[in-house]
């Protein structure tokens, strides 16, 4: 029984940290902003996360809406949910990596509110990435398909936050990342475990195995690209980094499904 209630404590916490969800306080008690142990639910609160996103998809596919439409609508639907938390990593990475040469002023770039080019292009290739590959499902697959590629999606890509996270140091001492903590083995494992399941019970039966497997390859491989220049260039992870690997991993994940679709 007390492992269930710490299961959805933690899996109600991690919904409260990535999205704009409202999760009562209660679950947030005497914990602070630790969120080293509740990372292991990152992968099952990403697919809870994606069902709103993937029950609209499956309305209008049902209604015969364009894919693109319904693709469009869906993706805007999960980015509302999110509030934008993971665009807007990417977005201050982007910016950070391609603006800077050495590391502090990358870092300092990252505390700047405001958006340049490199910004700019990033979230506009993912997102044209992310809704194309996601309406080229709808368009060669089973109806059913592109929803479960949503909610599959989503926990990989949550999953891959956390094992970047549990890569690398924090970049700062004084930043959120930091002070949430730093996921231990053992949840960050449960979180890849998790995502791998998640996709196994939702790809296979409408887009193949073969599809499953190229998504779960290409997700790790554009995942350990991402954390290694991570690595060299600012020394260790920061939120926006956690974000950004979020964001790269779900659209390397859709445009793979995508080709197989």
């Amino acid at each position: 029984m007390e492992t269930s209630t710490s299961l959805i404590t933690d899996t109600a916490r991690a919904l409260g940290f990535l999205s704009r969800l409202p999760v009562p306080d209660r679950y947030f008690d005497g914990s602070g902003h630790d969120m080293a142990g509740t990372a292991r639910t990152f992968a099952l609160a990403g697919a809870l996360l994606a069902l709103p996103s993937a029950l609209l998809l499956a309305c209008l596919v049902a209604l015969d809406a364009p894919p693109l439409l319904a693709a469009v609508l869906s993706v805007g639907l999960l980015i509302a949910l999110t509030g934008a938390l993971h665009e807007d990593g990417l977005a201050d990475t982007a910016d950070a990596i391609a603006m800077a040469r050495d590391r502090q002023k990358a870092l300092a770039i990252m505390h700047d509110s405001h958006i340049g080019v490199f910004a700019v292009l990033a979230l506009v290739l993912t997102l044209m990435t992310r809704v194309s590959a996601l309406a080229a499902i709808l368009t060669g697959s089973s109806a059913l398909a592109g929803p479960f590629a949503v909610i599959a999606v989503a926990a990989i890509s949550r999953a891959a936050m956390v094992w970047h996270w549990w890569m690398l140091p924090a970049a700062r001492s004084d930043g959120v990342a930091s002070a949430a903590g730093r996921p231990t083995g053992p949840a960050m494992a449960t979180a890849i475990v998790s995502a791998i399941l998640v996709a196994l019970v939702c790809l296979p039966a409408v887009l193949g195995f073969t599809a499953t497997m190229a998504a779960l390859a290409v997700t790790f491989v554009s995942g350990l690209v991402f954390t290694r220049r991570v690595r060299i260039r600012l020394g260790g992870h920061t939120g926006d980094t956690i974000g950004a690997t979020q964001q790269i991993t779900e659209a390397a994940c859709l445009a793979t499904l995508a080709l197989f679709a």
